[in-house]
């Protein structure tokens, strides 16, 4: 078969990571090649191939002798404008025979995991495929063998690294707790005793601020593997964002389209954070789990399952993996949002009197248990060991260190508008609604807008008076911010006071 090839030129539509494509419905290659809408095609610039949606355009902004490309599909073909590209049918996938297979019941192993997974990580999977195995994965569709599979797999069909050393520390948090960002001072805190700590962190996906975010206000996060070894090398540890690398670059793709599902998969979660784990080079990994009516995970006893998993998962690949829970009641620190969780991250490090003191003594007691894990304290004396290194200073001169390492500290942006919402009456604060604070902030503009965001002014418990601040909102417009007050005024309260002594 003879390819259609056709100049190429910028959409300029960001479909997030999914590659999409553009042509005229009265194109004579959707005729000749009967491209019907929403179908799968191969684009191919060089050496490079795409596999990316066909959305039909009716209008005259295309011409029917043109292509369009979305962001995603413009930046992995690396093209120039007018530079002509290759238009196919994609090639049969014999791995979607594993997924039908799982569909119908059937257990997979390695192999066809890694097959699939291998397709998935070079994009040729469909989203309506990709969802397909996401749903068939919710709930217990994956047994332990399965998980165990699943994540070697998603570890094998990417970079893997190997440091050279060892211990190698890691820190995780499931998420799901607004301004738990406690990983900008462990890394610090546990590479200042001298022990490696390579960390990778994701942006929001559907919170005010991810990890990246948050260090991206004070630091260059998007480094490539070369750079990140540098830095690592130098320093001892880095805190930078996951996705300029090919590290577990198939659960980046299932990510993608897992979290619009809203579905519960233990197993997938599971081999999402211990195939990132093992990938980046780690041996011995802190897992903190948050616990709380809103969080990810919302009893003990669910705890305790994933705990298990993660456990017994990590066991398997070699891991050591510890658990921790923790409480996942209200938010963490002050800050929600990029910018504004870094500020508080700072006045901790800095040791500034009005520090939050919440971020403070959970970022010791996580920090403390990867000292113990490492074997640099004694069992029990971990905490003492951590805040010995964040009061005298030297947690702050490496953070810096790392800063400069990975291109410069910054000072974090400050929001242009801010509104303070104050209690409607005086009395107690029953509850935070943790999610509802996520969603105002978000609202503001976070984490698009690094400044934006919340500042939570009270903790659960505290005693207010009338008129007294509970939160501010930050918006980089005055628009942001009256849309997210608009949204605050028809919603139950973010804070919720009662009458009390």
């Amino acid at each position: 078969m003879a390819f259609d090839r056709l100049p190429a030129r910028r959409a300029g539509i960001d479909t997030y990571q999914q590659p999409v494509v553009y042509l005229r419905s009265d194109c004579p290659v959707c005729r000749a090649e009967g491209f019907e809408a929403q179908t799968q095609v191969e684009v191919i610039a060089g050496h490079r191939h795409v596999l990316a949606i066909l959305n039909h355009v009716t209008s005259d902004w295309l011409r029917s002798d043109e292509i369009a490309l979305s962001e995603a599909a413009w930046s992995l073909l690396g093209v120039v404008d007018g530079e002509a590209v290759e238009v196919r049918h994609p090639p049969q996938l014999d791995s979607l025979a594993h997924l039908r297979a799982k569909v119908h019941g059937g257990k997979l192993g390695y192999e066809a995991l890694r097959a699939l997974m291998e397709d998935v990580s070079r994009g040729r999977v469909s989203d309506i495929h990709l969802a397909s195995f996401v749903t068939v994965c919710a709930g217990g569709g994956l047994d332990f063998d399965e998980t165990v599979a699943l994540t070697k797999a998603m570890v094998d069909v990417g970079e893997r690294i190997d440091w050279g050393t060892s211990p190698v520390m890691d820190k995780h948090c499931i998420g799901g707790l607004p301004g738990n960002r406690t990983t900008l001072l462990v890394v610090p805190v546990v590479t200042a005793c001298g022990i490696t700590m390579p960390k990778t962190s994701s942006r929001a996906i559907t919170s005010a601020a991810g990890t990246a975010d948050a260090m991206e206000t004070l630091a260059p996060v998007a480094l490539e593997l070369s750079a990140m070894r540098r830095v690592v090398e130098r320093e001892g540890g880095c805190i930078v964002w996951g996705g300029t690398t090919r590290i577990s670059p198939a659960d980046d793709m299932l990510i993608r389209v897992e979290r619009p599902l809203s579905l519960d998969s233990e197993g997938l979660l599971v081999a999402s954070i211990l195939s990132k784990k093992a990938a980046v080079g780690s041996q011995r990994v802190l897992i903190d789990l948050p616990v709380g009516p809103q969080t990810k995970v919302r009893s003990a006893p669910a705890a305790g399952r994933l705990s298990h998993s993660l456990v017994s998962v990590g066991a398997a690949l070699g891991l050591q993996v510890r658990t921790v829970l923790t409480d996942g009641s209200q938010p963490v620190g002050r800050g929600i949002g990029p910018a504004l969780e870094a500020i508080d991250v700072m006045a901790v490090l800095e040791r500034m009197p009005d520090a939050p003191a919440d971020l403070r003594e959970r970022a010791l007691e996580l920090a403390g248990l990867v000292l113990e894990m490492a074997g640099r304290a004694a069992m029990g004396s971990g905490r003492a060991m951590a805040r010995e290194v964040l009061d005298d200073g030297r947690a702050l001169a490496k953070f810096i260190s790392i800063c400069e390492a990975q291109g410069g500290l910054r000072i974090p942006p400050r929001a242009a508008h801010a509104h303070v919402v104050a209690a409607p009456a005086s009395g107690v604060v029953q509850a935070i609604d943790t999610r509802l604070l996520s969603r105002v902030a978000k609202l503001a503009g976070a984490p698009r807008d690094p400044a934006a965001g919340a500042t939570v002014h009270v903790r659960q418990g505290d005693r207010v008076e009338l008129g007294q601040p509970l939160y501010s909102l930050h918006a980089e417009s005055p628009g942001a911010l009256r849309y997210a007050l608009a949204f605050t005024r028809s919603q139950l309260p973010v804070a919720r006071v009662e009458a009390g002594p």
